[in-house]
């Protein structure tokens, strides 16, 4: 499963929670993987996409980095996956009404 990890740094420490990542890396446990990320133009919003299949693997990360940053978790899924899902939901209700 897709999962939105939108990171919050605490005004004016962006260059500390760097350091901790150069220092100790990413902290992962195993079974959750990194998938790619996106920084704000401000340097203050980390927003990293993250897969796993056990939703307790992101609180051990986010533990990891506790006191750095502020994290909320949104699981998420494709704009394929979602319009297919969309595409048969609304065929159904079409076939509903014959």
């Amino acid at each position: 499963m897709l999962f939105m990890v939108i990171e919050h740094f605490p005004e004016g420490r962006t260059s500390e929670v760097y350091r901790a990542f150069r220092e100790r890396g990413r902290q992962q446990p195993d079974g959750l993987r990194y998938v790619d990320s996106w920084i704000s133009a401000s340097l203050d919003v980390c927003f990293q996409l993250m897969e796993c299949d056990d939703a307790a693997l992101l609180q051990e990360w986010q533990a990891n980095w506790e006191g750095l940053m502020r994290c909320e978790i949104v699981p998420v899924t494709s704009s394929k996956q979602t319009y297919a899902m969309m595409e048969r939901l609304a065929g159904e209700k079409s076939g509903d009404q014959l």
